[in-house]
């Protein structure tokens, strides 16, 4: 059974931790961002948390239903990263441009956190407010709710699904990712054009593509389709 969380006004610490510093629900999830970043997932417990903070471990259950709950929180933050960073034009495809390269940002700055959080709903005040706003941005445009719910959603899995991705290459060593960069060239561009005619013809192309996000590109396309699709029906009448 899950641990009862101790109510927002009942968590303050009476004494301040090893540290010197009072606990709060922020600190606890910037220490785990910081415990992810130098160890990865493997390496958040709540032992180690309960170190990193100067605190029995147990103090961490005063905040958090454990370490799933943490996770949501860790998600939440990152989505509200994002936010922080974005101001709203009015132009609708302007908006959701810079909202998903910023929510795309967010995640990279903390891929460890990223490969873990980016699959997660976390049902917090932060994402709500993202979601709240994607739609906000998209009914105002002219979209019909069913629409809009359907741009939303493949909006926001697209750009969590390309965090994951290219936060997923973030965190192998440098030598891996050089390795694995390099592969288009000591590979893919010496494959013979007898026998791979496609590839051979675009081998430069790839090598100049394939080491960076297409994230913004697919971005992007999905955004004209949402345009295109609006034009369609503001020209047959609503």
């Amino acid at each position: 059974m899950a641990k009862k969380v101790v109510r927002e006004g009942e968590r303050r610490r009476r004494r301040p931790t090893r540290q010197g510093t009072v606990l709060s629900e922020r600190l606890i999830v910037e220490t785990a961002l910081r415990m992810l970043r130098e160890h990865g997932s493997a390496g958040l417990t709540a032992r180690r948390l309960g170190v990193a903070l100067g605190a029995d471990p147990s103090t961490l259950y005063r905040y958090f239903a454990g370490l799933d709950d943490l996770t949501r929180a860790i998600g939440d933050e990152l989505m509200g990263h994002a936010l922080d960073g974005w101001r709203a034009t009015g132009e609708w495809r302007a908006d959701l441009r810079a909202l998903g390269l910023a929510i795309h940002a967010s995640y990279l700055a903390h891929p460890q956190a990223a490969v873990l959080t980016a699959s997660r709903v976390t049902g917090r005040p932060r994402e709500i407010e993202v979601d709240e706003t994607i739609l906000g941005i998209l009914r105002g445009a002219g979209f019909p709710d069913q629409d809009a719910v359907g741009v939303y959603h493949a909006f926001i899995d697209l750009s969590l699904a390309f965090a994951a991705l290219d936060a997923g290459a973030l965190t192998l060593t440098d030598q891996v990712r050089e390795t694995d960069e390099q592969m288009w060239d000591s590979t893919y561009a010496r494959l013979p054009a007898d026998t791979h005619p496609h590839i051979a013809a675009t081998a430069p192309l790839l090598a100049g593509r394939m080491t960076r996000s297409a994230y913004p590109e697919v971005l992007e396309t999905l955004l004209e389709g949402a345009a295109a699709r609006l034009g369609r029906r503001a020209r047959r009448g609503g």
